[in-house]
């Protein structure tokens, strides 16, 4: 059978795009589109070639109820650059082949994330891991920036000190902050990645991680677009919801055609009977009374690059050693 061949992905595998101040995020190869999906479902009742549903359907019904190994059967690989920060919240998502720059064998390049002034700003009273959209005045700002760079030059000398004397890499990179570049290849199944774009494109993300994942989900239209239009329209964090049985009862109640006051006052007396917590109704109440706007996700392909392009700029940061430490540039599996 000849490899799956998707026109939309195949225009953006290996175009590399710009995230935050030096990273980037290609699609670089993918196995399967959204026909295996539909044979992998079909093949698991016997069925062959037999057209029990239209493939949309099928997937939006697969989706929707949760079947997850006919998802798997479609795979897509990244290369990936971001601050190491972001990237130790990226793999807490385990359920991916993961081969990322290696610190012991490479020697790191000095390329740091700095936040821009709209991004630096003030901790969330109600979210402890979250953050608000009060930026810093300018002064503030500044000195925030001063002190990252006093504290990066600090770390880059003890680094390329170490380097100098020999030290073994391991070690010398020990005091190397958590806004340095890494990358890595990340390849993982649909079903998963679906996951990971649910929780990683929702508003309350860190804002950094956001953008990786806004353009993964984009690369994710092309490769299987009926999968990414039942995710957009199911997951709770898209444009879906999850109700819980009280809010089904309440709704059922508030259908009755016997039921004269206004649909929303009626569920919500309801559930002030049904023993949920205020912050429960309060929540149910907004996905009432709100309806936002869902992103389309498409690509840019205009702010594209070359793979070359990104190696050129990364080789501008690694640093003169002299001596034994010099010369290596390469990846491993050890970390």
């Amino acid at each position: 059978m000849a490899r799956a061949i998707v026109p939309a992905a195949d225009e953006i595998v290996d175009q590399y795009f710009p995230v935050l101040d030096h990273g980037f995020i290609a699609l670089v190869d993918y196995m399967g589109d959204g026909q295996a999906i539909i044979d992998a479902a079909r093949t698991s009742y016997g069925a062959g070639t037999r057209k029990v549903r239209e493939g949309r359907a099928l997937t939006r019904f697969l989706y929707r109820q949760r079947h997850t190994s006919p998802f798997e059967m479609v795979e897509l690989k990244f290369h990936c650059k971001m601050p190491i920060v972001v990237a130790r919240q990226w793999i807490r998502h385990r359920m991916a082949n993961v081969n990322e720059y290696s610190g012991r064998y490479s020697l790191m390049p000095m390329q740091f994330y700095t936040p821009k002034r709209e991004q630096l700003t003030t901790q969330s009273e109600s979210n402890r891991q979250g953050r608000t959209d009060n930026k810093l005045q300018v002064e503030a700002y500044e000195d925030f920036v001063r002190h990252l760079k006093e504290m990066r030059a600090t770390g880059q000398i003890f680094y390329e000190a170490a380097l100098e004397q020999n030290i073994a890499r391991e070690l010398a990179r020990n005091e190397l902050p958590l806004s340095l570049y890494t990358e890595w290849y990340w390849k993982i199944d649909l079903h998963n990645l679906t996951h990971f774009l649910g929780l990683r494109c929702h508003d309350h993300a860190q804002w950094e991680v956001r953008q990786y994942a806004n353009l993964m989900a984009g690369m994710v239209k092309r490769v299987a677009p009926d999968t990414f239009e039942a995710w957009l329209d199911y997951h709770p964090n898209m444009g879906g919801a999850l109700l819980s049985r009280q809010e089904l009862d309440a709704l059922r109640f508030a259908s009755d055609p016997s039921s004269l006051p206004p649909f929303k006052q009626l569920v919500m007396a309801h559930l002030a009977t049904s023993g949920m917590s205020k912050r429960e109704t309060d929540t149910f109440s907004n996905l009432l009374s709100e309806s936002k706007p869902i992103p389309t996700f498409e690509l840019d392909l205009t702010q594209a690059k070359s793979a070359e392009h990104f190696a050129e700029l990364t080789r501008q940061y690694i640093p003169e050693v002299q001596g034994p430490s010099a010369g290596r540039d390469a990846r491993d599996t050890d970390g």
